[in-house]
């Protein structure tokens, strides 16, 4: 799964990786949690990107429980992600992601980013219900970096991918389901970080971030 994240690359770089069109602006944050505004990129038909804010959790109409995550194995036929996955996707830009890795009965969090210093493109897709976009990070299994924190990790996708993920057009479940799958190991990094990361609302900057022990990887 993916329960937090950071974004605190610069709006004009982020504009030049992603290759957006339009102002961009956004404030860096190194907790960012579910049900908070999150910043998404989507595309339209011409494959003009764009960056807009939404909540990051889908409430499906029929339920009271606000799904942050969707399994990459069963969104295509899942109810509650099916019609997302066909037409609307988007990436969601992250510098780095934390995962947390259970021993007894304490959690240790980790901080995971691309070893480049680039942001990262996850996999999304977001939705319309009650006059509020919102939208919900798809997950895989883990690769081998990932297998000692976690069952899950958020699906990565590589830059060549983008267009494809993004066009509106492209609507074939066999072409786009490929592209859900664990990121390559060995561009990526991993340490553990501090617990006050758990301090949603009361700690948000740089310092989560910064390595709490020697590196695990």
């Amino acid at each position: 799964m993916c329960g937090r994240f950071a974004l605190d690359t610069p709006p004009q770089k982020l504009a030049e990786h992603f290759k957006l069109s339009g102002e961009i602006s956004f404030h860096a944050s190194w907790n960012i949690a579910p049900s908070n505004k999150i910043c998404i990129i989507s595309a339209d038909q011409q494959g003009t990107r764009t960056l807009r804010t939404q909540r990051w959790g889908i409430t499906p109409s029929w339920s009271n429980k606000m799904m942050t995550n969707a399994r990459g194995e069963t969104i295509a036929e899942k109810p509650s992600f099916r019609s997302a996955f066909k037409a609307r996707r988007c990436i969601i830009p992250a510098s780095g992601f934390y995962e947390w890795r259970t021993e007894g009965k304490v959690k240790h969090p980790f901080y995971i980013s691309l070893k480049t210093g680039e942001p990262m493109a996850f996999a999304g897709i977001w939705e319309t219900l009650g006059g509020m976009e919102s939208c919900c990070i798809i997950t895989t299994s883990p690769n081998t970096i990932m297998e000692p924190i976690h069952d899950r990790m958020p699906v990565i996708l590589d830059a060549d991918n983008w267009a494809q993920w993004l066009s509106p057009l492209e609507q074939n479940a066999d072409h786009l389901l490929p592209l859900i799958r664990p990121h390559d190991a060995e561009t990526m990094q991993a340490w553990a970080v501090s617990r006050d990361v758990n301090k949603v609302g009361v700690r948000n900057d740089d310092g989560l971030i910064a390595p709490f022990t020697q590196s695990l990887f």
